[in-house]
């Protein structure tokens, strides 16, 4: 579990294949001490939750490597991740930490993309449009995350949505380096996907 406050930004240094199956192993380069993440832990990368299978340290900077199935590389953007590809990273919540954002769980519900960037104040409005699926988990002042950020939606029309990303957190993300067109993973808010269930039901 964790809370969409990015506290790294990696890169991707190797992906290999993985198995029989085309899983890929991809290897991560990451600020974080390696040496306080013990093998199976869980980090966040870019919205997808993976679990650290090797680590290590060399030159000053940290790295590990994680495992995903075919089924996450068809399911998010990891498929289409390349050497290079700067990815948000953010360490497993522990009890006690501050919870700066919201729940978010690393599971990506689907792959939506960016349809605008424009400068609004001292900010960036940006609109997002959603698979046909999430369109009904979004609210306006409610909690998604997009690529493992948590962010406060704006407005929603229809299949698209609006958030306001400050300086500091284009600074700190992979926003900083994104245009329209770019693929992002989502995950709506776990209250939002209970709220929906719940009136499914009840309208059966």
């Amino acid at each position: 579990m964790f809370t969409g406050i990015i506290t790294d930004v990696g890169e991707v240094t190797d992906i290999t294949r993985a198995g029989d199956a085309g899983d890929q192993r991809f290897t991560i380069a990451t600020r974080f001490d390696m040496e306080t993440v013990p093998i199976g832990a869980s980090i966040c990368c870019s919205g997808c939750c993976l679990t650290v299978t090797t680590k290590g340290q060399a030159q000053g900077r940290g790295w590990f490597t994680a495992d995903a199935s075919g089924e996450t590389l068809s399911k998010t953007t990891l498929g289409t991740w390349q050497v290079g590809r700067r990815i948000n990273l953010e360490r497993s919540l522990k009890l006690g930490d501050e919870l700066g954002g919201h729940l978010v769980y690393g599971h990506v519900d689907g792959v939506g993309r960016i349809v605008s960037i424009t400068p609004e104040g001292g900010s960036l409005r940006f609109v997002f449009e959603t698979p046909d699926a999430l369109a009904g988990f979004m609210a306006s002042k409610g909690s998604v995350a997009v690529d493992g950020v948590s962010l406060t939606v704006n407005e929603v029309d229809g299949r698209r949505f609006g958030v306001n990303i400050i300086a500091h957190t284009q600074a700190e993300t992979t926003f900083a380096h994104v245009k329209p067109g770019d693929a992002v993973n989502l995950e709506a808010d776990m209250l939002a996907r209970y709220v929906a269930r719940l009136l499914e039901r009840t309208r059966q």
